[in-house]
């Protein structure tokens, strides 16, 4: 098939007479007239129809495609930008130059017209007729490949840049959501958690088997009223603190401490015997005891009065609950600063 026969079908030949070379530019993908017509006796001549398929992306192919008429469109995926391609410009030139080449995108035809298409074998013919114009193309194909592969290479870092500030967005964003999670569930006078933190401490524990080997600590602090009403608030507000500071200290990684609300506190604790239980409950009473001898006044602590008592797992909360809290009326009842047992 000869140039002459080519320009007839396409119907260009003005422009292929007018026009001999084009720039070096890796941008673009045109064919001098010169390249055309060596290609043009080499290629064969492939009419094509709107919306046929040449290949799609993953597709091994051994030619090259020079559009003599028409328009052919060059969907890359991935959310890159599509290409259009019109009348002599060529695609796909890396299955012509090294064959079995895996296709980087989808080529669709746009409108009816025709292609002309060089296969790999056929890539020696091109070298013996005219070795200098095919050295001219591969110069101009080979940094067409390298341009594009250099964009790429842009466009995947800003993707990874922009990737990069969402996660550590997300990140931020997380953390924020910890933190006021953490402080819907924590008392903010004292730091130990309140009722709602025990509501999820509960539920946490229900769901990962219950609360088997476990006993609860109801602790009031005796006289507190007093204490606000003689010296005041902020000095009712320290000595609350100084009774979360001693549960902080006895609470270990499986246990809770709590202030439920005003005065009163609470700690579950990891115990299989009630001896075990007095022993903690014994530490927090003397250890109040012991910091209220040392500065009666103002306070930097009451003495406290605990309810004992150890959590049965086929009970729930109130039940816990209410068993301690005898406990603790009767400790109460008797003048405080001491701890009862509820069975």
């Amino acid at each position: 098939m000869n140039s002459e026969t080519v320009s007839r079908v396409a119907g260009y030949a003005p422009a292929l007479a007018t026009t001999d070379e084009l720039p070096n530019d890796p941008a673009t993908a045109i064919l001098s007239a010169a390249e055309c017509e060596l290609f043009a006796v080499v290629g064969q001549a492939r009419p094509v129809t709107a919306g046929e398929k040449l290949f799609v992306r993953g597709d091994v192919g051994t030619s090259m495609f020079v559009i003599l008429q028409g328009a052919v469109a060059l969907d890359f995926g991935d959310d890159l930008s599509d290409k259009q391609l019109g009348p002599r410009e060529f695609f796909g030139e890396l299955g012509l130059l090294i064959g079995d080449h895996a296709r980087s995108a989808s080529a669709t035809v746009l409108a009816d017209g025709v292609l002309l298409e060089l296969r790999n074998t056929e890539f020696q013919v091109l070298v013996d007729r005219d070795a200098g114009l095919v050295s001219h193309f591969l110069r101009r194909a080979i940094m067409r490949v390298v341009s594009n592969e250099q964009g790429l290479i842009h466009r995947l870092r800003r993707r990874n840049q922009e990737l990069q500030t969402a996660l550590d967005s997300l990140r931020v964003t997380s953390h924020r959501l910890n933190q006021s999670e953490e402080l819907n569930r924590t008392d903010e006078l004292t730091g130990l958690y309140n009722r709602r933190g025990l509501a999820t401490y509960l539920e946490e524990g229900r769901l990962n088997g219950g609360f088997r080997g476990y006993g609860l600590l109801l602790i009031d602090c005796d006289r507190f009223k007093d204490v606000n009403d003689v010296h005041g608030h902020l000095i009712g507000d320290r000595v609350l603190q100084s009774v979360s500071n001693i549960l902080r200290s006895l609470a270990g990684s499986q246990d809770f401490a709590c202030r439920l609300g005003g005065d009163e506190f609470c700690l579950l604790l990891r115990a299989q015997h009630r001896d075990e239980m007095l022993r903690y409950a014994d530490f927090v009473v003397s250890t109040a005891h012991a910091l209220q001898q040392m500065q009666p006044s103002p306070p930097l602590i009451s003495t406290l009065s605990v309810g004992a008592c150890l959590m049965d797992p086929a009970r729930d909360w109130n039940d816990w609950y209410a068993q301690a809290d005898k406990a603790l009326y009767r400790a109460k009842s008797l003048g405080g600063n001491r701890v009862e047992w509820q069975d």
